[in-house]
């Protein structure tokens, strides 16, 4: 009996060269206001109304998880505008960071 080989087609992955660039998800950075021994809570909620907006509710429960666990997101957005958010919790004496929101 005779052997006949037949040709087989194999796809092969692209390979991704080391210049292209990786797309990265669009993870959003959040402002983090910590808890200090400065402050008063009433001050603290009166910043967040005056600067974020927010309501006297929303304010007094965002300075309560900063008081008692102690740190608390107060904003999510682009990097930019989180640090701009960061320098203005700076101008009003809070301490605050931002960081990506993993």
């Amino acid at each position: 009996m005779e052997h006949v080989t037949v040709p087989v087609e194999i796809e092969r992955p692209e390979v991704t060269g080391a210049s292209e660039p990786v797309a990265e998800p669009d993870v959003p950075w959040v402002t983090l206001v910590h808890n200090d021994p400065v402050n008063l809570m009433s001050y603290v909620t009166y910043v967040f109304q005056a600067y974020f907006g927010y309501s006297k509710d929303k304010a007094r429960r965002l300075m309560l998880d900063v008081h008692n666990k102690g740190r608390a997101v107060v904003s999510s957005g682009s990097r930019e505008e989180m640090e701009r958010d960061v320098q203005a919790m700076h101008g009003y004496g809070l301490w605050a960071t931002l960081s990506q929101d993993r």
